[in-house]
Order: C-alpha cells, then sequence, then structure tokens
C-alpha cells in the first residue's frame, strides 16, 4: 500500500488512479470526518476516463494513524501539500467534502496556484457572513440541527431505503482509528474566530462548485446558498433526496454535478464558469 513518509514516524497513505499521461489537472478527493479514502469508490471509476483522481486518507483517519502527540487537524493542509510535491502534480482539482474543506483551505491558503478549481460538497469552506450566522444560529435554536454527527451524516429515510448502503457508509466510517471527541473543534484564537474566507475566495478568481444535499442537517442547503450568493460567479448544485453525505447517498447526481464543472474549467470555460 502507498505511503508517503513525513519524516517524523508519521505516514500518509495514499492511491493514484487514472490514466499516466494526460493534460488535465487531477482531480484529488478530500474525506470528511466519516470517511477516509475509501469513501470515494463511486467516484473514482467515474472521473478515470480522463483524470488522475487521487484519495488519500487524512491524518488520524483510516491507514494514516497519527504519530502520539501529532498535531491532528493542524497538519492537514501541510500533508497534502507534501503529496503533491511527492507525487509532483503542480494543480489540481480540489474536491472537498464537509472536513475535507479545512485541507483545501490549508492549500490554497498558501499556494493558491495549485488550485485549478475548489469543489466545496456539504462544507462552507469557512466562506460566511453576518446572515449565514444568523440563520445557523436559527437552525441550531429550533433544534433543526439536533443529534450526533452520526446520525446526520445522511437523509433521514436513508437507512431503510438502501440498508446495505448504510451498513456499508458505517462500515468503511469503522476502518478509523479512534480520536477525540474534540478532534475537530477550535482551539487557541479560533474559538472566537468570527473571520471568513468569502474575500479570498472571491478575489482568487478561482472556479467555484457548491454542493450540497437538500436535506443536509450538517450543513444545511439555504446556508451553503449563501456561501455560493457570497462568492459571485460560483456555481451552486443542490442534490435532490440527499442529506450530508450526498456524494454516498446520490452518487451519480453528485459525479454529474463535478463532471459537468470540473469539464468545464478544463475545456476554458472562463477563470470562473457563469451559474
Amino acid at each position: 500500500m502507498p505511503h508517503l513518509d513525513l519524516g517524523d514516524g508519521f505516514h500518509l497513505y495514499y492511491e493514484v488512479h487514472g490514466p499516466e499521461r494526460t493534460d488535465a489537472a487531477p482531480i484529488l478527493l478530500a474525506h470528511g470526518a466519516g470517511g477516509n479514502a475509501m469513501s470515494w469508490w463511486q467516484q473514482v471509476p467515474a472521473f478515470v476516463d480522463r483524470y488522475r483522481v487521487i484519495t488519500f486518507d487524512h491524518r488520524a483517519f483510516g491507514r494514516s494513524p497519527d504519530i502520539d502527540q501529532g498535531p491532528g487537524r493542524i497538519a492537514f493542509g501541510s500533508d497534502v501539500r507534501a503529496l503533491l510535491e511527492h507525487l509532483e502534480v503542480e494543480r489540481v482539482h480540489f474536491v472537498a467534502h464537509s472536513m475535507g474543506g479545512r485541507t483545501a483551505f490549508g492549500l490554497f491558503s498558501r499556494e493558491p496556484a495549485r488550485v485549478a478549481s475548489l469543489t466545496y460538497s456539504g462544507t462552507n469552506g469557512g466562506c460566511v457572513d453576518d446572515r449565514y450566522r444568523a440563520l445557523r444560529r436559527e437552525l441550531e435554536e429550533n433544534g433543526a440541527l439536533d443529534g450526533s454527527l452520526l446520525s446526520r451524516a445522511m437523509a433521514d429515510d436513508y437507512e431503510g431505503d438502501s440498508p446495505e448502503m448504510h451498513f456499508l457508509y458505517r462500515q468503511i466510517r469503522g476502518m478509523n482509528p479512534r480520536r477525540p471527541r474534540d478532534f475537530l473543534a477550535p482551539t487557541g484564537r479560533m474559538v472566537n474566530y468570527r473571520g471568513s474566507t468569502a474575500t479570498r475566495l472571491r478575489d482568487s478568481g478561482i472556479p467555484i462548485l457548491w454542493v450540497v444535499g437538500e436535506r443536509d442537517r450538517v450543513i444545511p442547503s439555504q446556508l451553503i446558498r449563501i456561501s455560493h450568493e457570497i462568492t459571485p460567479g460560483s456555481r451552486f448544485v443542490e442534490i435532490p433526496g440527499a442529506g450530508h453525505s450526498a456524494y454516498f447517498e446520490r452518487p451519480d447526481e453528485w459525479n454529474a454535478a463535478l463532471r459537468a464543472f470540473v469539464d468545464a474549467v478544463e475545456d476554458g470555460a472562463g477563470a470562473r464558469p457563469p451559474d
């Protein structure tokens, strides 16, 4: 199994699929907190006809257990930058689901030239404003976001409609090492942070796709629509009937949205394709 040795005892697991020679920038898939590289089993085959597809297990997930007293999520961005250096990849279409949005910004903030496009799936990518914050508070107060993250990972009826797939999702999630409950909690100056990535995303000119499940109860669709609205020229796609894990629940629709977007960028449909 391919692992990148980062020199401090930590080994980052990764996979590369698709053609060895292609003019298109590779697609990098960054999973969320409920997954790992295996989560993308419905995406990789849908893109390897044209693109190299890179998947990896974030530090402390899947086959990338962190070292004792390791940096954890703080190193997500530097880990993926090291991976791209190792693979000699200059630019990628960065596809970030949920927690993966942190990793995307970790790359974008340090090396924006490496990002050919950004797809945020079920994440706001830190792109918020006061309207977003007010609606978030309202949703929290009315109970719309109640329940554990696991209970909100999919649409409420997904287990009943697709018990086999729901079981598979939980099995993939179960491959992850145990982590502290507060693994993703903000620390230090980030605890009361009220900044936003909106200005940097707008000014970058990087094509952006926001994709979200219609029934997402982790970051509801109406919140992601605000992130879209404050990044003019970005695209917004809502996946009907899907919950937070839209890529897993409705792969055909999710893949089609991503493929149309990435193909448009590769085929030169403007620096930031029109909505």
